[in-house]
C-alpha cells in the first residue's frame, strides 16, 4: 500500500465526514446523511470517470472506499462534537484531499489519451464537484462559487505538476510538491482573506 493510496483513503474519509456533518446540521436523517457523505467523497471522481469513459468508476472497483465512507458515517455520529473541535485539522486534510484528487484526476485523464487542458479540467472536477453536489443538495451556495480561492488553487497545483513532470523524473516528488502548492495557496488565502471576487463599479 503506497502513500498516495493512503492519502487518497484519508481524503475520502475527510470529504465524507464533511458531507455527513453538513447533512446532520441540515437535519437530514441517517440515510440522507449517508448519501450526502458518499456524493461528497466520491462524486467528483465519479463524474470524472463517467466523462472520460472509465467504467466501472474507480470506487466501485475497490471496496475500501465504501468501507471508508461507512466509517465516516459512524465517526460523524459517534464523535460529532470532538470532530467539530478539530476543524483546523479537518481543513488541513480537506486541503490535502483536494490537492491529491486534482493530481490523481489529471493523471487518470492523461492516461486515457486526452489533451492537457481537458486533463486539467478533469483534475479540478475530481477535487471540487463532490463539494458542489453536497452544497446543492443541502441548499447552500457551493464554496467554489463564493469568494474563497478554491478551484484556482487546484488549477495552480495542476500546472505545477505538469511543469515538474517536464523537468524532474520523480513522479512521487512531483505529486507531493504539487499537493503542497494547493495546500499553501489555500492556507494563505484563508488566513489573509484573499479572493478573486470582482467588485462592481458604482
Amino acid at each position: 500500500m503506497d502513500w498516495i493510496y493512503i492519502l487518497d483513503i484519508v481524503g475520502t474519509l475527510v470529504f465524507a465526514i464533511s458531507g455527513i456533518l453538513t447533512a446532520i446540521d441540515s437535519d437530514f436523517d441517517v440515510v440522507g446523511a449517508s448519501i450526502i457523505g458518499m456524493v461528497t467523497a466520491v462524486g467528483g471522481g465519479t463524474l470524472r470517470d463517467m466523462l472520460i469513459g472509465q467504467t466501472p468508476v474507480g470506487w466501485m472497483t475497490d471496496l475500501n472506499y465504501l468501507w471508508t465512507i461507512i466509517a465516516a458515517l459512524l465517526l460523524s455520529y459517534l464523535f460529532k462534537e470532538r470532530i467539530l473541535k478539530l476543524r483546523k485539522s479537518m481543513f488541513f486534510f480537506d486541503t490535502i484531499g483536494i490537492g491529491l484528487f486534482t493530481i490523481l484526476g489529471l493523471q487518470k485523464t492523461l492516461s486515457v489519451g486526452l489533451d492537457i487542458p481537458i486533463a486539467i479540467l478533469m483534475g479540478i472536477v475530481s477535487a471540487v464537484f463532490g463539494g458542489i453536489i453536497r452544497d446543492v443538495l443541502t441548499n447552500k451556495i457551493p464554496l467554489i462559487f463564493r469568494k474563497e480561492i478554491y478551484a484556482s488553487a487546484c488549477l495552480v497545483g495542476a500546472l505545477v505538476f505538469l511543469g515538474l513532470e517536464q523537468i524532474l523524473d520523480n513522479h512521487a516528488i512531483n505529486t507531493l510538491i504539487s499537493m503542497l502548492t494547493v495546500v499553501i495557496i489555500r492556507y494563505l488565502s484563508v488566513r489573509n482573506n484573499w479572493s478573486l471576487k470582482l467588485t462592481a463599479r458604482q
